[in-house]
C-alpha cells in the first residue's frame, strides 16, 4: 500500500487512527487536512487559527483540543468553530425575527433605534437572554457533521500554529497516528441507539418548559412590533434624498401598504382615461367631424354589401321560370 504523503497542495495531510466501533469492530484510518487560515475577508486571529477540512462526522470542539493535545501537548487549543455553526450565525434568523411581519423587520434593521444608547453591551446582552428564552429547547444532545466538513481552530499563539504543522508531518512521516476521541467518552454525549432514544424522548418536552418559551416569545414579539410601528410613525415625517416628505393613505401607526398604492394608481389612470373621453365631444367642430367619419363609414359599408350583392346574381345567371 503506497504511503501517504505528507502535504497536499497547500494542506498537511494528518491521519487519524478511528477505533474500532460495535457496528464497525475495525480500526480504521480517517485523513484531517489542515493549513493557515486565509479567509477572503482578514481577521485580527488569522495568524493563530487552523483551517481544517474533512472533518469526522462526529466532530465536536472536544474531540479537536483532546487532538491537538495529543500533538502539541494541552494548553495550546482555545476553540474550534464549525462551517455548519458559521453559516447559522451569519444567516439564521432569531425566531422573534422570522416571525414579526417582514416591514417590521425591514425597519428594525436598517433604523434599530433612533435613541443613542449609553448601556449597548448590557442591552445586547439582555437581548441575547430573551431570543434564548424564547426558543424551543433543542430535541438532539449532540449534532453530527456534514461528510467532509471544514472548522477554523483558533490556538494560543502563532507559535502553536507552527508547532503543530510540524506534529502533524512528524506523524505522518513515523506512522505514529493520533487516536481520535482518546478519552473523550465520558465528556460528550453518546451517539448509537441512546442517542436516537434521547432525542425521541426530547421531542415530547415538560409542558411547563414548552409553555415558558411561547409566553417569553409572546412578551418581545408584542415589545418589538410596538417599536417597529413607533419607527415607521417616525419615518412619516422624514423627508427624503430630494428633501421631500411622502404622503401617504393610512393610519398613524403605519404607512400604506405597496399594494394599496399600485390599487390607487390604477384608479387614478382610470379616471383620467374617463375624464379624456368625455372631452372630446365638447366642441361643435369635434361633433361635425365625428358625425363625417361615421356618415363615410357608412357609405363605404352600403358601396361594399351592393358590390357583393352584385357579384352573388353575376353568380347564379339568369333566372329562366318553368313553364
Amino acid at each position: 500500500m503506497p504511503s501517504t504523503p505528507p502535504t497536499l497542495g497547500d494542506f498537511t495531510v494528518l491521519p487519524i487512527s478511528i477505533p474500532p466501533l460495535p457496528s464497525f469492530p475495525k480500526p480504521t484510518t480517517h485523513y484531517l487536512y489542515l493549513r493557515r487560515n486565509t479567509p477572503k475577508i482578514p481577521t485580527p486571529t488569522d495568524s493563530r487559527s487552523l483551517f481544517l477540512t474533512n472533518c469526522p462526522v462526529d466532530s465536536t470542539d472536544i474531540h479537536l483540543r483532546s487532538l491537538f493535545a495529543s500533538l502539541v501537548g494541552p494548553g495550546r487549543f482555545e476553540s474550534a468553530t464549525f462551517e455548519d455553526e458559521r453559516k447559522d450565525t451569519a444567516h439564521k434568523l432569531s425566531p422573534l425575527d422570522a416571525a414579526v411581519p417582514v416591514n417590521a423587520v425591514h425597519l428594525l434593521r436598517a433604523h434599530g433605534s433612533t435613541k443613542k444608547r449609553k448601556r449597548e453591551e448590557e442591552e445586547d446582552a439582555e437581548r441575547s437572554k430573551e431570543d434564548e428564552a424564547a426558543r424551543l429547547p433543542s430535541t438532539w444532545t449532540r449534532p453530527l457533521r456534514r461528510s467532509g466538513s471544514t472548522a477554523v481552530v483558533l490556538l494560543a499563539d502563532e507559535k502553536s500554529v507552527e508547532q503543530v504543522l510540524k506534529a502533524c508531518a512528524k506523524a505522518s512521516k513515523t506512522k505514529k497516528y493520533p487516536e481520535w476521541g482518546a478519552g473523550v467518552a465520558d465528556k460528550v454525549p453518546a451517539l448509537g441507539s441512546v442517542w436516537v432514544k434521547q432525542h425521541n424522548r426530547l421531542c415530547y418536552p415538560d409542558p411547563a418548559t414548552l409553555q415558558q418559551a411561547v409566553d417569553a416569545f409572546s412578551a418581545v414579539f408584542a415589545r418589538r412590533e410596538k417599536e417597529a410601528a413607533e419607527i415607521s410613525k417616525r419615518l412619516r415625517n422624514e423627508p427624503d434624498e430630494d428633501g421631500f416628505v411622502t404622503v401617504t393613505r393610512g393610519g398613524r401607526n403605519a404607512p400604506a401598504s405597496r399594494s394599496e398604492a399600485e390599487e390607487a394608481r390604477k384608479k387614478m389612470i382610470e379616471r383620467a382615461e374617463k375624464k379624456r373621453q368625455e372631452m372630446e365631444g365638447l366642441y361643435r367642430f369635434q361633433l361635425r367631424e365625428k358625425q363625417k367619419e361615421e356618415q363615410e363609414e357608412l357609405l363605404m359599408r352600403f358601396e361594399d354589401d351592393r358590390k357583393k350583392l352584385e357579384a352573388m346574381r353575376m353568380k347564379r345567371g339568369k333566372f329562366v321560370p318553368e313553364a
